[in-house]
């Protein structure tokens, strides 16, 4: 699905969300709002991640913003250390700042992406099309 700028979209999340590499155990993370959705400023993930899930890794060059819409976890900064989080929790991370989401016991859902989007999380989807 690609968009325009000057058109509205309603953005699901179903089988059409193209996954990411984006957990290195438990859970699956896709792409709700990407350049192949048309979105040239923002990106928005859907994280799901079982319980003691955990994602890869990341830092952007531009800022990131996420939410946690269910469950409870952590988010770990190497430089600065971990930080519990709770359902409704909003997480910023400053361009640059290494971060990794833990799920806790009972697994944690994540909304949220790096803005401006970080080209590299999509290169394997730009390499198929």
């Amino acid at each position: 699905m690609t968009g325009k700028a000057d058109e509205v979209q309603v953005i699901t999340l179903d089988a059409n969300c193209p996954e990411l590499p984006l957990v290195e155990a438990g859970g699956r993370a896709v792409a709700l709002v990407w350049p192949g959705t048309g979105a040239t400023l923002r990106s928005m993930h859907h994280f799901a991640l079982e319980a003691g899930g955990r994602t890869v890794q990341q830092r952007h060059p531009g800022e990131a913003v996420y939410f946690v819409k269910s469950g409870s976890g952590s988010v770990t900064d190497p430089e600065a250390g971990t930080d519990p989080l709770i359902t409704g929790s909003m997480i910023l991370v400053e361009p640059g700042t290494a971060y990794v989401f833990t799920a806790g016991e009972e697994g944690m859902e994540l909304l949220g992406g790096p803005a401006p989007h970080d080209p590299a999380l999509y290169a394997h989807l730009t390499k198929a099309a």
